[in-house]
């Protein structure tokens, strides 16, 4: 845990002394991209099972002055079709107004998705020109009105990704959106410093198949202003595991070594997947910088990654798992959008303990999960609530009940 309490309090430290010694308050996205002094992370303010269940701007400030306390300056949000990203850039803007000390930006998604998404028969080589309109309309105008907090617009969320069957487009349609801001920015209509990108799995792009190479992806590569990819290792525990399941149970290893070791084979991993993804972007364009846009551990699943599956989800492993990827990319400065700040239930609504619905740093009821558990015990969160609760920690505190549940990862299946 000491190197989970070092990495945390040198980046509050560090966000803490770039505000007392700088004045501005009003940083560019090339100022904080890749600067480890201002780390990132991914928040959906939603709290229950459905997003038609707004969150008030009183709740969101809630989360706001939560992320702030733990050094957090800029974070990722999209889905401009309902309310919760402008109450949350209107909430940003209310703390500011009342703390001259409070800073936060945005990367502002805006929805992607092919015609009929979501249905039976989704067209993938035509786009949803109307929705996709209005997500691209909605991003130019709260970028154009909270232009000291939307300090990048991303194009589509996984929106190329093969395996997004109910709504991927291929990257033509990304592209020409990406191009209609870059114009809007050329002519003065959007500030010339707002940087433009699109946040996508890895594969998508160009460190995964072939099939994912083209002139569209390449001249994407070209038009963006940096690459915000996605890399999930607790996913492929299922779908590709060979960096996880184990050929036997070690022999003279404690069940935490064997843990950490795992969880390090999958960090591992993931870096593999970055090098991918720069080797080909630099093929195409050697200046263009690459970070992670999304990247997460659930604590919590009874589907494909529980008990009696890959054995990847539980709280010990996020724990282990934000710490190492937390340093390694602020050793080699790289922004990283962690995923997330707090669970979300409407992402599995149907089953609580679906996984997709655990990825947060925070329960939905505000108790911090284990890596930020130091964190309240040196009084980071003193008066903060979420839901009018205080930030407490989960397990009451107590490692043995959090490791008692914790397993690791299955035997691999030899082939006859």
């Amino acid at each position: 845990m000491k190197k989970i309490r070092y990495f945390i309090i040198s980046l509050f430290l560090l966000a803490s002394c770039s505000q007392t010694g700088d004045l501005s308050m009003d940083k560019s996205a090339k100022e904080f991209i890749g600067n480890p002094n201002y780390p990132a992370i991914s928040y959906g303010g939603y709290r229950a099972k459905s997003r038609e269940h707004q969150p008030t701007i009183n709740e969101i400030k809630e989360d706001l002055l939560i992320m702030h306390a733990q050094g957090f300056r800029v974070f990722r949000t999209y889905d401009l079709h309902h309310p919760f990203a402008e109450n949350t850039l209107k909430a940003i803007r209310e703390i500011k107004q009342a703390d001259s000390d409070f800073e936060m930006y945005v990367m502002l998604g805006a929805w992607i998705q092919c015609k009929d998404a979501f249905t039976e028969n989704p067209i993938h080589e035509e786009e949803d020109f109307e929705g996709n309109k209005f997500e691209i309309t909605e991003a130019v105008r709260l970028a154009q009105e909270y232009p000291d907090i939307v300090k990048i617009i991303a194009v589509g969320n996984e929106a190329m990704v093969h395996w997004a069957w109910s709504y991927h487009v291929p990257p033509k349609f990304v592209l020409k959106w990406v191009k209609y801001l870059q114009e809007l920015k050329a002519n003065g209509d959007l500030n010339d410093d707002l940087w433009v990108t699109s946040s996508d799995n890895f594969a998508s792009w160009g460190g995964g198949s072939d099939d994912y190479h083209n002139d569209d992806l390449d001249e994407l590569i070209r038009s963006v202003d940096f690459i915000s990819m996605h890399t999930y290792a607790f996913h492929d525990t299922h779908y590709n595991p060979s960096f996880w399941n184990l050929d036997a149970v070690p022999e003279n290893e404690d069940k935490q070594d064997t843990i950490k070791q795992a969880m390090k084979s999958a960090v591992d991993y993931e870096l593999n997947q970055f090098d991918s993804v720069k080797k080909y972007v630099h093929e195409i364009d050697p200046s263009k910088e690459v970070h992670i846009g999304e990247t997460g551990w659930s604590s919590v699943a009874s589907d494909l990654y529980g008990y009696g599956g890959t054995e990847a989800a539980d709280e010990y492993k996020l724990g282990l798992y934000y710490q190492m990827i937390s340093d390694i990319c602020y050793s080699m400065s790289l922004t990283c959008f962690y995923f997330s700040a707090f669970n979300e239930p409407w992402k599995d609504s149907t089953n609580e303990n679906g996984s997709e619905n655990h990825f947060g740093l925070f329960t939905v009821e505000g108790k911090a999960k284990y890596p930020l558990w130091e964190q309240v015990d040196n009084g980071v969160f003193n008066n903060l609530t979420r839901g009018g609760n205080p930030i407490e920690k989960t397990y009451n505190g107590n490692f043995e009940a959090l490791l008692k549940d914790s397993n690791i990862p299955p035997i691999r299946i030899k082939e006859e």
